[in-house]
């Protein structure tokens, strides 16, 4: 029996991601999301509509990922925030792990002295890792990074493939 070979090279290099995840890379976060574009022109439901073939929807796709990137990265985001929400022992391990190694810094080395007890940094830092790692098992972050990424790719991919180009867009690459 013949293997079948997909051709990923030739899928990926069509949407062009090498391109796209290096202009990310190379932008400030206050640059980032100054090109925000108006909700009415992101929730612009009169545009909604099935594309025709999969040529069009690469276009689109490539069209969009690039014209709403900053409105793409504030959905990402606000699913973060919702994702840590629903997950509440996730989010206090992190914010214990976060305080904790705050709290140990502000040590600056020295030994912890509370009554008779004492204890080193090398120890708070142990005592942190025993106590965070079986919760961050508990919390299971492997599912909640799992879910986030997949609904950030439907939400996004569904919303760039769905999103007509504007007609503007439209009559400036048949003049070209």
């Amino acid at each position: 029996m013949a293997k079948i070979q997909i051709p990923i090279d030739a899928l990926t290099s069509r949407l062009n991601f090498g391109d796209r995840f290096q202009s990310l890379r190379n932008q400030s976060v206050s640059s980032r999301f100054a090109n925000l574009k108006p909700i009415s022109e992101f929730l612009d439901f009169k545009r909604i509509s099935k594309p025709h073939d999969f040529g069009e929807v690469q276009a689109r796709v490539n069209y969009n990922l690039s014209y709403f990137s900053s409105n793409y990265a504030v959905v990402f985001v606000m699913l973060s925030i919702y994702t840590l929400l629903t997950h509440l022992l996730l989010l206090f391990d992190i914010i214990f792990v976060v305080g904790g190694l705050w709290g140990i810094g502000k040590l600056n080395g020295r030994d912890l002295d509370i009554g008779v007890f004492r204890a080193t940094p090398s120890q708070l830092y142990t005592g942190l890792l025993v106590v965070a790692i079986p919760l961050g098992f508990i919390a299971s972050p492997i599912s909640a990074v799992l879910w986030l990424v997949g609904a950030t790719a439907v939400a996004v991919f569904g919303h760039a493939t769905f999103l007509d180009k504007p007609i503007e867009s439209a009559f400036s690459e048949e003049a070209v």
